[in-house]
């Protein structure tokens, strides 16, 4: 009898848990059922932002639900990845992010309240390119080599800025000072569009910023782009050459990609990086990417993905180790 109904008590509990297994799966199935949130960790009108936007309106077209774009700027980026950290797993909350934020950050605050490798899950890779050395029209140099020259010669005289503590700008400029020995503050602005207006007024004579937000500007002769990271020149400033092209080659690029809370269901990441892929493949998408001065990065699964940040962890850690910045006191 006691046999018997271990028995039952046993297909009771078996019954019960392919019930959840289907359940499960159904619920996996049916996402997305609801709108899906974008978080960006960067301003309006940012690099970031300007892609993110371009695959939220194109994902939502491929999945049948709103992908509404969330900008949280602020504490170098770790202010909008911490609220998707925070999120639950289900898929209805994504990070649009870029390099700076995903992972440099870590390298630049012990602190931070999560690891982004531990705590977020890649999804895809979106888009790749240096970013871009800028000075305002006054200013009197038109390389590389002549803006070291001109600031060797007036030490203290200039400030610099890029488009928030502990970017990639910042830690690129610091890189060049300690291999130059150029004497320049650094100004951390809280968005890309307010490093531009002011390196426009002249407030600021350089800056760096991402290779998409400048290129209005620089196009119609309200700045000028001296410089880029990376080992190619860009698309739409073929002429601007590359650090490396000037003699002090920084090959590390920078990268746009969507991430997701780290228990998110394999099959929702796997769909997102379906989906994403073949956006990446449209040829209008291509070409509007191209447009934005960034490349189209070879397909990558989302391990290959995975692989990515942590190499490129390993390498900003290595930088600023040797620059001796930190976000910490």
């Amino acid at each position: 009898m006691n046999r018997r109904k271990a028995i039952q008590r046993t297909a009771v509990g078996l019954a019960a848990l392919a019930t959840f297994a289907t359940a499960s799966a159904q619920h996996t199935d049916v996402w997305p059922s609801r709108p899906i949130t974008m978080v960006v960790p960067a301003g309006a009108g940012s690099g970031t932002d300007l892609m993110a936007r371009e695959l939220a309106t194109r994902l939502a077209t491929a999945l049948k639900q709103a992908v509404v774009v969330d900008n949280k700027p602020g504490a170098s980026g770790s202010l909008g990845t911490n609220t998707v950290v925070r999120a639950a797993p289900d898929g209805y909350t994504i990070l649009y992010t870029n390099g700076t934020n995903s992972v440099m950050a870590p390298a630049l605050v012990k602190t931070l309240p999560y690891d982004v490798v531990r705590d977020l899950a890649p999804v895809a890779q979106t888009a790749e390119g240096g970013v871009m050395l800028l000075v305002s029209n006054d200013f009197p140099a038109r390389n590389l080599q002549e803006l070291i020259q001109v600031v060797k010669a007036q030490p203290g005289k200039f400030t610099y800025g890029s488009w928030a503590v502990g970017s990639s700008g910042h830690l690129t400029m610091e890189w060049l000072k300690r291999q130059t020995g150029l004497d320049m503050t650094h100004v951390g602005y809280k968005t890309t569009p307010q490093l531009l207006t002011d390196l426009m007024a002249g407030n600021i004579k350089i800056g760096w910023a991402d290779p998409a937000a400048p290129i209005p500007f620089v196009e119609t002769g309200k700045m000028r782009a001296i410089a880029v990271t990376g080992k190619t020149r860009l698309s739409r400033t073929p002429n601007v050459p590359t650090m490396g092209e000037q003699g002090h080659a920084f090959d590390t690029v920078g990268w746009f990609g969507v991430f997701a809370p780290a228990a998110t269901p394999k099959a929702i990441v796997q769909r997102l990086n379906d989906e994403i892929l073949k956006i990446q493949a449209l040829p209008e998408m291509s070409t509007r990417v191209k447009s934005m001065n960034i490349a189209v990065p070879p397909n990558k699964t989302p391990e290959q993905f995975r692989s990515l940040v942590v190499e490129d962890t390993a390498v900003w850690k290595k930088i600023v180790t040797e620059t001796g910045i930190t976000l910490e006191n």
